[in-house]
């Protein structure tokens, strides 16, 4: 497992995953969090997680990038650090953010074409699960 960071984080914060789907997906995979680590926000807060290695690979691959939201509208600026990081990709690289309860959405560039639809989705993720 590689870190980025490891502070402390408060109970109360959730980690959501980031999983890129691209041709190269462990090259987006850093670039994304690379881009996420310029906020302030961000910083000590992002892990990249390796996938166990499997019969025949030589070493780990990256498989998401773990990213802990604290208070304070995080969920709205990974959204939109989100959103710019991939209108400069292009259409062919999407990004999977999940809960810590398994939900899921995925943004892609046409996505970001509706920015308020994409915030109200990954806070809808990084809200509690209701009973």
């Amino acid at each position: 497992m590689h870190l980025q960071g490891h502070e402390a984080h408060e109970a109360s914060e959730t980690e959501v995953t980031l999983a890129v789907q691209s041709a190269d997906p462990e090259r987006h995979l850093r670039a994304l969090r690379d881009w996420l680590a310029r906020e302030d926000a961000f910083r000590g807060r992002l892990r990249l997680l390796d996938r166990p290695v499997r019969d025949g690979e030589m070493g780990g691959v990256l498989d998401v990038l773990a990213v802990s939201l604290g208070s304070g509208g995080a969920g709205a600026l990974l959204v939109q650090a989100l959103s710019a990081w991939l209108g400069q990709r292009g259409a062919d690289v999407s990004v999977t953010v999940t809960a810590p309860d398994g939900r899921e959405v995925t943004i892609d560039v046409r996505r970001t074409q509706d920015p308020l639809a994409v915030v109200r989705e990954v806070e809808r993720l990084t809200a509690p699960p209701r009973d």
